[in-house]
């Protein structure tokens, strides 16, 4: 199944599915922001509580980003301390991908940040025109992930020219 996906599908289809996480959870964004998600029908939580709860159910959750995130989500962060140990987070200012993998059977590649206008529940009219496959097809979810990890294990560290502006240098 590959499915084209665009604007509010990306918080229908890609983080509703990232609540349900079970196993394993990569996430790779180039903005990360204090995004709200749904829980029941009238309640909206910080998407660090899902996080939280995944974490504390004890799905591995990898979170790759470029940048450091703003205020807001700096302070929700601190009110999830099973995230303190339990999130393994990169930074990369390198990472302009956008994609999620799911348990390592769902993956997501597109233009939407971790973010309310990009996946979180923003109004239509607050919103980012966003793009996107949904493919549970085994070759692209491998193909992300060996992405994914190759960035994470710092593959591409010892020529990216970069390491001046590098916050979070993965290989000295």
């Amino acid at each position: 199944m590959n499915e084209y996906i665009a604007d509010i599908e990306h918080y229908e289809k890609v983080i509703t599915r990232v609540q349900g996480a079970k196993r394993l959870l990569w996430i790779a964004t180039a903005d990360l922001k204090d995004l709200y998600v749904k829980k029941g029908a009238n309640d909206a939580i910080p998407f660090l509580s899902v996080l939280n709860d995944l974490v504390k159910r004890g799905v591995e959750v990898r979170l790759l980003h470029a940048k450091e995130p703003g205020t807001a989500f700096r302070n929700d962060f601190d009110k999830y301390p099973a995230l303190w140990k339990g999130l393994q987070r990169r930074l990369c200012s390198r990472v302009h991908m956008k994609v999620v993998v799911i348990d390592s059977e769902l993956v997501y590649i597109g233009s939407a940040n971790l973010t309310g206008a990009g996946m979180g529940m923003k109004s239509p009219l607050n919103r980012n025109f966003e793009a996107g496959i949904l493919s549970d097809e085994d070759g692209f979810i491998d193909a992300a992930m060996v992405h994914i990890n190759d960035i994470w294990e710092g593959k591409h560290c010892t020529k990216c020219g970069r390491k001046d502006l590098c916050l979070d240098c993965i290989v000295k």
